[in-house]
C-alpha cells in the first residue's frame, strides 16, 4: 500500500512540474477571421435630380459607382449628360453634352469592426462632347445716342455650334457613409483643372457639361456631387490586421 500511495506521489509530482514548464499567455490572441465585403457600388447624384426639378434651365443626370480593389483603394467613374441653358452680358446659349470621369479613389478612414464608411482623395481623368447653342445676343452700339446702354439687341440666330470637346484632371475630396444595409449617401468637392478643349473659332466655349463654368485666362473650375448608392456584395475577404492589433 505504501508503495502504491508513494508512485502516486511521483506521477502527481511529474504533472505539475511538466503543467508549470509551459508558459500561461494572459492576454490570448482572437483567433476570429474578421472579413469584409468586396464588390460595386451604383448610384445616382441626387444634386443634378434636383436641380433639374427645380431649374428651368437645367436638365442633368449622372451615375456614379466604384468597386472595391483593396482594403483602402476603389476604382471609380461618373457618367453623365447636362443641357444647361445661360444669360451672360451679351449671350444667350445652351450647352448640351455628355461626359465619363474615371479614376481612383483612396479611404483615409480607419473603420470600427462592422462599419464600411470612407473618407476619400481621389483622382479622375474626365472626357465631354458637348454641342452650343447661340440662342441670342448683343452687339455693341458705338452711337449711345439711340441707346444709352451701350448696346443693341441682335438678331435670334439659334445656330448650333457642334463636334465640340473637352478633357481634364479633377482632385475629388469627399466621404460616403452607410445609411441604412448596403444604402449610402455620398458627398465630394472636386477641382479641375482643363487640359484639352476643341471649339469654335466663331463662338467661345463658356460652359463644359461635368466642368461647369470656362473662365477666360483660366484653366481651373470646381463642381461638387451629392449621391445615393447600392452595394452590391460579390465577396469577402480577411481584413488585414493593422500595426496597433499586430502590437496587441
Amino acid at each position: 500500500m505504501l508503495r502504491y500511495f508513494i508512485s502516486v506521489f511521483f506521477l502527481l509530482g511529474f504533472i505539475a512540474g511538466h503543467s508549470q514548464s509551459k508558459s500561461i499567455d494572459l492576454q490570448p490572441k482572437d483567433t476570429v477571421v474578421k472579413k469584409e465585403s468586396y464588390g460595386l457600388r451604383v448610384g445616382a447624384d441626387l444634386s443634378k435630380l434636383a436641380l433639374s426639378f427645380f431649374n428651368d434651365d437645367y436638365t442633368g443626370l449622372e451615375l456614379v459607382g466604384d468597386y472595391r480593389l483593396t482594403q483602402k483603394l476603389f476604382l471609380a467613374a461618373e457618367l453623365g449628360n447636362e443641357d444647361r441653358t445661360k444669360q451672360e452680358d451679351l449671350y444667350n446659349f445652351t450647352s448640351s453634352g455628355s461626359y465619363i470621369k474615371a479614376g481612383v479613389d483612396y479611404n483615409t478612414y480607419q473603420n470600427w469592426y462592422g462599419m464600411d464608411n470612407t473618407i476619400f482623395l481621389g483622382g479622375r481623368y474626365a472626357v465631354s462632347t458637348f454641342s452650343q447653342t447661340l440662342n441670342d445676343y448683343s452687339v455693341f452700339d458705338s452711337n449711345r445716342y439711340w441707346n444709352a446702354d451701350g448696346f443693341a439687341d441682335g438678331q435670334s440666330p439659334g445656330r448650333e455650334f457642334s463636334g465640340l470637346n473637352a478633357s481634364w484632371l479633377e482632385l475629388v475630396f469627399g466621404t460616403k457613409v452607410e445609411l441604412f444595409a448596403n444604402i449610402y449617401l455620398g458627398a465630394s468637392v472636386r477641382l479641375d483643372f482643363l487640359v484639352t478643349q476643341k471649339q469654335s473659332d466663331e463662338f467661345p466655349t463658356l460652359w463644359i457639361p461635368g466642368f461647369n463654368k470656362v473662365t477666360d485666362g483660366s484653366n481651373f473650375g470646381a463642381s461638387y456631387n451629392y449621391s445615393i448608392s447600392y452595394f452590391i456584395p460579390l465577396y469577402k475577404k480577411a481584413k488585414k490586421a493593422t500595426k496597433k492589433e499586430v502590437e496587441k
